[in-house]
């Protein structure tokens, strides 16, 4: 459904020398840099698959998915989605995707709701019979049908991103983009928008870009995940294997004993990583892999264990330690 290859988006930004001389020079003379917000990327998406997108502000993000999208033309390289170019605007290609920007809105703040999506069924020509099952059906689900004929403006955060993904989805678009689209949600209101997007993705199947800075969001609807940081990709690849790739310890955690047991000895238990929790009745350690197994015979052997558990790194952590490495080191 979407095939990238070696795309790019370079912007020439001007830049201006410090202080009164250097305002004066930039009138005659600017001097002028590339900015590569996206570089060389590629990439396929299939029929009924969630990718999920994730990267630190500025990474070129919000940038891919508006190339995709057919907002912003490329500099290079070649995209295909749904087999039309997307910068070409062709009217088909757009009746047949969507794209949801938690930042932005496209229904009209002083008017219902309702209103909002019957100018939609004509911009986007929806037989009668399909708009009306099309929309209770996502309105149910969303559980928002008493909320219809509300001023959007009167509706909650929530409230609002539901109808914004109804007016996404109203069309049977077959393939979604979403940008950010649980940003300043309630954590109830970003699990029923998840909920959402999994039994839809489920019952029509269409290829689903997510980005979001809620590792919540791409631990919970995505199996694969891209990671994007400079404009290039550093990870693309299931989920499971980022902690495998770039996670070089797992936390071992033992809860103990209250009474009879040794001690904890934060020192001692330090030769094998670095100690996240040392109390009378729990340790946690962040061990590397390679010493899990003395670790944790060294813990069973001094202490009095009711139970012991080795889990990854967190995912989140994984991902934010990559990119503050990148920042010390940009090479």
């Amino acid at each position: 459904m979407i095939e990238v290859r070696d795309l790019s988006k370079t912007y020439t930004v001007h830049e201006k020398a410090p202080g009164l001389m250097g305002s004066i020079r930039s009138l005659f003379a600017r001097e002028t840099i590339a900015k590569h917000a996206v570089k060389g990327v590629s990439l396929d998406v299939g029929e009924g698959e969630i990718l999920g997108l994730v990267g630190p502000n500025g990474a070129g993000k919000t940038t891919l998915v508006k190339m995709l999208a057919g907002i912003i033309h490329p500099s290079s390289g070649t995209a295909s989605v749904l087999g039309y170019t997307p910068w070409e605007r062709n009217n088909e290609f757009r009746r047949r995707i969507a794209l949801v920007m938690g930042q932005k809105a496209q229904l009209w703040w002083d008017l219902p709701a309702a209103d909002g999506f019957l100018l939609l069924k004509e911009i986007y020509q929806i037989e009668e019979s399909r708009y009306r099952e099309n929309l209770s059906y996502l309105a149910e689900t969303l559980d928002v049908t008493k909320h219809l004929n509300v001023q959007v403006r009167r509706l909650s955060l929530g409230e609002r991103m539901k109808m914004e993904l109804i007016a996404a989805l109203l069309h049977d678009p077959r393939v979604v983009f979403l940008d950010e689209p649980t940003i300043g949600l309630d954590l109830t209101a970003q699990r029923a928008v998840r909920d959402f997007l999994l039994e839809y993705r489920e019952k029509h199947q269409p290829a689903i870009i997510l980005t979001s800075h809620y590792m919540e969001d791409i631990e919970a609807l995505c199996k694969r995940i891209v990671i994007i940081d400079g404009g290039g990709f550093i990870y693309d690849g299931p989920i499971e294997g980022i902690a495998a790739t770039y996670a070089g310890q797992k936390v071992v955690t033992a809860n103990l004993k209250r009474a009879g047991g040794v001690p904890v000895d934060p020192e001692a238990l330090a030769r094998f990583g670095t100690v996240l929790k040392a109390e009378d009745l729990e340790i946690k350690v962040s061990v590397d892999r390679e010493r899990i197994a003395d670790a944790c015979a060294w813990i069973l052997k001094t202490h009095a264990v009711t139970d012991l558990a080795i889990d990854e790194e967190d995912i989140g952590s994984v991902i934010e330690r990559i990119f503050r490495e990148r920042r010390v080191d940009p090479a």
